[in-house]
């Protein structure tokens, strides 16, 4: 039999690691549980407390983000398990295991990469249907319900699955470059969730200058129905995201390649 490192017989390998961890099915769970079910809660809420709003908040009721709002929490739990997909390794010391296993390396990033944003897609496309479509089903109540063929509803579907996948692979990324668990976990906590606020709080035109470039606030307008006009268009801001995931990586790989293990 063929001793063979291949790409196929690394991917198997890290996805058979991949489900042995603990941590594994506890993130997916909490990612899927966020994604489906945050939607439809928010939805019963808002149908139970319609007749008390205003005429202005139901004229500018927005379902399709409520509907889709599960995807800001289910990034985090997504991010996380990225990161951990290779610096767990790093902190038990499995990885030294694994390059020598696969002595030219980068097999195992791209097959660590494809495993988990392969699962992490499957996950979050089924979830985010379950949340529309569920969603939707509570806002007939008061007759505000979408459906994939109303305005800007297949794009920010779409677009929350796709960006919840690219933050999968800038936090592999992430792990791979820092190492450290925490390390890579407050980057990316720091990069998505606190530059934003600190944005935020800029003078206005420094803001409107700073805010459109920042990865969060990029990749998000894609998964938005409420378009900033000092922020990029919907897909050129997923666009940028997508740059700054693919820099990551790059530079992943190049360490990846260079470091001791």
């Amino acid at each position: 039999m063929s001793s063979e490192v291949t790409l196929a017989r690394v991917t198997r390998s890290e996805w058979t690691k991949l489900w042995s961890l603990r941590s594994t099915r506890w993130s997916l769970f909490v990612a899927c549980l966020a994604m489906a079910g945050l939607g439809p809660l928010i939805a019963a809420v808002s149908m139970a407390h319609w007749n008390q709003l205003g005429e202005f908040q139901r004229l500018t009721f927005n379902p399709l983000e409520r509907a889709m709002g599960g995807y800001r929490l289910a990034q985090l739990a997504i991010g996380v398990l990225g990161v951990m997909v290779i610096s767990g390794e790093y902190s038990t010391g499995m990885i030294r295991s694994s390059l020598m296993a696969v002595p030219k390396r980068l097999p195992v990033l791209w097959a660590k990469l494809l495993v988990f944003t392969g699962v992490a897609f499957v996950l979050m496309l089924v979830t985010a249907l379950i949340s529309f479509f569920a969603s939707n089903a509570i806002f007939t109540e008061h007759h505000v319900n979408q459906t994939l063929g109303s305005p800007h509803a297949l794009r920010v579907f779409a677009g929350s699955v796709l960006f919840m996948c690219v933050t999968g692979v800038f936090c592999t990324a992430l792990g791979t470059i820092i190492r450290s668990t925490a390390g890579s976990i407050s980057a990316y906590v720091g990069l998505m969730f606190v530059l934003p606020v600190v944005g935020d709080i800029l003078p206005a035109s420094l803001s409107n200058a700073i805010n459109p470039y920042l990865p969060s606030v990029a990749g998000t307008e894609v998964a938005s129905t409420f378009h900033d006009p000092y922020t990029f268009s919907a897909w050129g801001g997923f666009a940028l995201f997508c740059g700054y995931t693919l820099l990551a990586v790059v530079v992943a790989a190049v360490l990846l390649k260079r470091r001791d293990a």
